[in-house]
C-alpha cells in the first residue's frame, strides 16, 4: 500500500512539473524577420536541450560542430527549462554587432551567478567601471618596458630552466608530462612578474583551481545544480577556500613587500618590475583588501593557465604533423644562420618567425583556450541578421565550432594548416576579431594577447629546435572539465634532445 502511494505521489509530482513548465517556466519562441527560429537536432519535448548539457564536454563540443554544419550562420535558438531564452551565433556579423555593443551585452546576471564563488568581482566577472578599474591595471602591467623584461629576461630564464629538467629527465628515460612543464613556465612568470611571489604548476592553489574551475562548468551545464551541489558540492567548497585564502596571501604578500621594495636597489630587471600588477591593483583599489584578491586571481587565471594550455595543444598537434616541423626547423635554421654567434630564446619573436606563429594561431583555431562564449541583453535588440532578442535573453557562441566552420574556413577547416595564415609572400595575415573569436573583442578584447604571442612563439621555437617529442598515450586527446582547455590527463611524452646535425621532425 505504502509503495502504491509512493508511486502515485511520484506520478502527481512529475504531472506538477510538467504543468508548472507548461504555463510559467516554458522558454518562448524566438524570431528572425518575424518566423520562429529554427530548433538544434538532439530538442526534446518539455526539457529541450537541458539533457545535451549534462554529457561530458568533449561530446558538447561534437554537438556545437553538428550544429553549425547543418546551420552554417542562421541562427538557431536552444532552450533549458529555468534558464531564460537563448540563441547560439556562428555569424561573424552577429559576434561583430555584439562586440561593438558593450552596453547591450553584458556578462549579466545569469553568468555572474553561476561564476561568482570562483571570480567573484574579478575582471572576467564584471561589467561599467569595475571592469574599466582593473583594466587599467593590467595595461599597466602589460606596458612594453614590461614585456621587454618578459622577452629579455624573465622567459629566457624559467625556460632555459625548464629545457635542462627536459634533458635530465630524457637521460634516464622518463615520462615527462609537457602540459606541467609548459604550466610550470607560465606559474614562475606570472608568480614573479605579476605578484612578486614564487609559484608552480603543483602547489595546492593550482590543483584546487582546477577543481573549482571544472565544478563552475558543470554549473553551466546542470540546470539544476542549486539542488544538486549542497550534496555533491563539499570539494568545490573546500576548493574555494584554498583559493581565497591563496587570494588573500598574495595582497598581504604586496602590502607586507611594499616599503621594503622602495628601500632595496638592484640592478636586476626582472626584480626591478616584480609584482607590477599587484601593486597596479593596490594603487588602483586602496584597502580593499577583497577586490584587489578577486582581481588578483582573475588575472593569475587568464595570464598562466590559457597560455601553458595552448603550448600543450600545440606540441600536441605538432607530433602528427612533421612536415609541418620541417618547415619550423628549417625557418628557425634560416634565422639563426643569419646571426652572428650565440643566440638565445629572446631573439626569437613573431617578427622573426612568422611560420611558427602561424603555427601557434592555427592551433589557437583548432583548440580556442576559451571554448564558450556566453552574453546576455541587458536590452532588447536586433542582431543584423534580423533575429530579435528580448530583454534578459542569452547569446552563446562556441568558439570550437566557429574555427571549424567551412563556411568560414573552407573545406579543409578540420585540418591542420598554418599556411593559411600566411600570404604568398610569407607575411602574416589578420583577421578581425569576429572572424577569429579566440582574443575575445571590442573593448574587451584580451589585454595579454601580446604577451601571449610573444611567450608562444619563443617556448614552441626553443621546444622544436632542442627536443623530439614521443608520445608516451594512446588514442586522442582530449579536454576535461573546464572553464578553458585543459588537456585531459595532461600530455605524457617521452623526450629526446636534438643534436646539431639532426634533422628529422617530431615522431608520430
Amino acid at each position: 500500500m505504502k509503495l502504491l502511494e509512493g508511486l502515485i505521489a511520484l506520478g502527481l509530482g512529475l504531472l506538477g512539473v510538467i504543468v508548472v513548465y507548461r504555463f510559467s517556466l516554458r522558454t518562448p519562441t524566438l524570431r528572425r524577420n518575424g518566423v520562429p527560429l529554427k530548433k538544434p537536432p538532439n530538442t526534446l519535448p518539455f526539457v529541450g536541450n537541458g539533457i545535451l548539457f549534462l554529457r561530458p564536454r568533449w561530446k558538447l563540443f561534437s554537438w556545437f560542430e553538428k550544429c553549425e554544419k547543418q546551420f552554417g550562420y542562421e541562427t538557431f535558438q536552444i532552450s533549458v527549462p529555468t534558464l531564460p531564452p537563448g540563441v547560439v551565433i556562428n555569424d561573424p556579423k552577429n559576434l561583430e554587432y555584439i562586440f561593438k555593443n558593450e552596453a547591450i551585452f553584458s556578462k549579466g546576471d545569469f553568468f555572474k551567478k553561476l561564476s561568482w564563488d570562483l571570480f567573484g568581482n574579478g575582471i572576467i566577472n564584471v561589467d561599467g567601471e569595475l571592469w574599466k578599474a582593473q583594466r587599467k591595471a593590467g595595461l599597466a602591467f602589460l606596458s612594453a618596458s614590461n614585456m621587454r623584461v618578459l622577452t629579455d629576461v624573465a622567459l629566457p630564464r624559467y625556460l632555459d630552466r625548464a629545457v635542462e629538467d627536459l634533458r635530465a629527465q630524457s637521460g634516464a628515460r622518463k615520462i615527462v608530462n609537457l602540459q606541467t612543464v609548459f604550466h610550470e613556465i607560465t606559474s614562475q612568470l606570472m608568480g614573479k612578474m605579476a605578484y612578486d611571489m614564487e609559484m608552480h604548476a603543483d602547489d595546492e592553489f593550482t590543483t584546487a583551481f582546477e577543481y573549482a574551475s571544472g565544478a563552475t562548468t558543470e554549473r553551466f551545464q546542470n540546470p539544476l545544480w542549486s539542488v544538486t551541489e549542497p550534496y555533491t558540492g563539499a570539494q568545490f567548497k573546500k576548493a574555494l577556500n584554498t583559493i581565497r585564502t591563496f587570494g588573500h596571501k598574495i595582497v598581504d604578500n604586496a602590502i607586507n613587500k611594499s616599503g621594503e621594495k622602495r628601500s632595496q636597489s638592484t640592478s636586476d630587471r626582472l626584480d626591478k618590475i616584480s609584482g607590477s600588477l599587484i601593486h597596479s591593483l593596490l594603487e588602483v583599489f586602496g584597502d580593499d583588501r577583497k577586490m584587489i584578491s578577486d582581481a588578483a586571481l582573475n588575472y593569475l587565471s587568464a595570464g598562466r593557465d590559457t597560455v601553458a594550455q595552448a603550448l600543450t595543444w600545440c606540441i600536441y598537434t605538432l607530433m602528427s604533423e612533421g612536415a609541418v616541423v620541417d618547415r619550423m626547423r628549417d625557418e628557425l635554421q634560416k634565422f639563426l644562420s643569419n646571426k652572428d654567434g650565440d643566440v638565445n630564446s629572446a631573439a626569437f619573436t613573431p617578427a622573426s618567425l612568422p611560420y611558427t606563429t602561424a603555427v601557434f594561431y592555427e592551433t589557437l583555431r583548432l583548440y580556442p583556450p576559451i571554448p564558450f562564449e556566453i552574453k546576455q541583453c541587458e536590452k532588447a535588440t536586433t542582431l543584423p541578421d534580423g533575429t530579435f532578442l528580448p530583454e534578459r535573453s542569452i547569446v552563446f557562441w562556441c568558439t570550437w565550432a566557429m574555427n571549424r566552420s567551412e563556411t568560414s574556413w573552407g573545406e579543409e577547416a578540420e585540418s591542420f594548416q598554418p599556411e593559411r595564415w600566411l600570404t604568398a609572400d610569407g607575411k602574416l595575415i589578420t583577421k578581425s576579431a569576429a572572424e577569429f573569436p579566440v582574443f575575445n573583442g571590442g573593448p574587451r578584447l584580451c589585454l595579454g594577447k601580446r604577451m601571449a604571442e610573444l611567450l608562444a612563439v619563443q617556448v614552441i621555437a626553443t621546444m622544436v629546435l632542442k627536443f623530439n617529442f614521443i608520445p608516451a598515450f594512446g588514442g586522442e586527446r582530449i579536454s576535461k572539465s573546464s572553464l578553458t582547455l585543459p588537456m585531459k590527463g595532461g600530455l605524457p611524452c617521452l623526450v629526446e634532445p636534438r643534436t646539431p646535425n639532426k634533422t628529422q621532425s617530431i615522431p608520430s
